[in-house]
């Protein structure tokens, strides 16, 4: 049985932070008035402004909504989240905003991450510590990328002091379903915070292709099946606004059932790339 990966996203197809596009499901853009109008609500609701920024930068927005995301100390902010596992704080909304109204854009430079070791950290404090389980498939997901000698490395610690890593993976008990969520690099930076959960009855390899996808969306990757969702037995584009999904060359553009980035995922993965994906991250990295 196919799981919605609350995942927040991952592909062999770039994603754009720029004129940009992201992984699971939502698109728009936005006017200058709307970018101020964004700084100063102290809420956070989906708008009609939003709904357009997200689309100008290639996301689908056909399930848009507010959700309370929970940070590993236990406590949570307002984020909009798309596509299932992809979220924006109102700060990387507003970053968004200054991207789409820029006249210098990068479609796949913009959205990666600087080549480095990049610091990631596995939380072990409170409700939100990751499980022994949880803990030995992030070391898997880890080696994952570290075996393939690319740009970025990832440079592995356990423990609660988060502030300082480029990356903290952490469980968060109140996740509806299976799977995970985080969100794109921005800066060169990649994106902070992934949230796994819903996992415990799945196995170590399962546990390790999330983690895995999930840091895949923070490097900068979209889902593989973003124009249909065929993984998740549905036939959704998430669009591209003819910009958004920039094939990598030597991989295939249409469905690759194998791959580590699918939008959805079964009880039988085993938490490995394919060779695709590995073609997909030496390219980039």
């Amino acid at each position: 049985m196919k799981h919605f990966k609350s995942i927040t996203v991952f592909s062999l197809f770039l994603m754009v932070f720029v004129a940009c596009q992201k992984d699971n499901d939502y698109n728009q853009e936005i006017d200058d008035n709307a970018i101020e109008s964004l700084s100063q609500d102290v809420s956070l609701e989906v708008t009609d402004d939003i709904i357009r920024l997200l689309k100008s930068n290639n996301y689908n927005v056909g399930d848009t909504k507010v959700v309370d995301f929970m940070l590993p100390d236990g406590s949570t902010e307002k984020r909009i989240q798309v596509e299932g596992d992809i979220t924006f704080s109102k700060e990387q909304l507003e970053s968004l905003k200054k991207i789409e109204s820029s006249t210098e854009k990068n479609y796949h430079t913009n959205n990666l991450v600087s080549p480095r070791t990049l610091t990631i950290i596995g939380y072990t404090g409170g409700s939100q510590a990751l499980s022994t389980k949880e803990r030995t498939a992030l070391q898997y997901a880890v080696d994952n990328y570290n075996r393939l000698n690319l740009s970025i490395s990832l440079s592995l610690t356990f423990g609660t002091n988060y502030s300082n890593r480029d990356m903290v993976v952490y469980y968060n008990p109140s996740g509806s379903g299976s799977g995970g969520s985080a969100g794109f690099p921005s800066n060169g930076n990649p994106n902070k915070f992934i949230q796994i959960y819903g996992l415990d009855n799945y196995t170590t390899d399962v546990n390790e292709h999330v983690i895995t996808h999930e840091i895949g969306h923070s490097v900068g990757f979209r889902h593989t099946d973003w124009q249909t969702r065929q993984s998740c037995g549905q036939n959704t584009n998430e669009g591209t606004a003819g910009v958004g999904a920039n094939p990598i060359p030597g991989t295939p553009e249409g469905y690759d059932p194998t791959s580590l980035m699918l939008a959805c995922f079964s009880a039988n993965e085993d938490g490995e790339f394919n060779a695709n994906d590995i073609i997909g991250l030496n390219y980039l990295y």
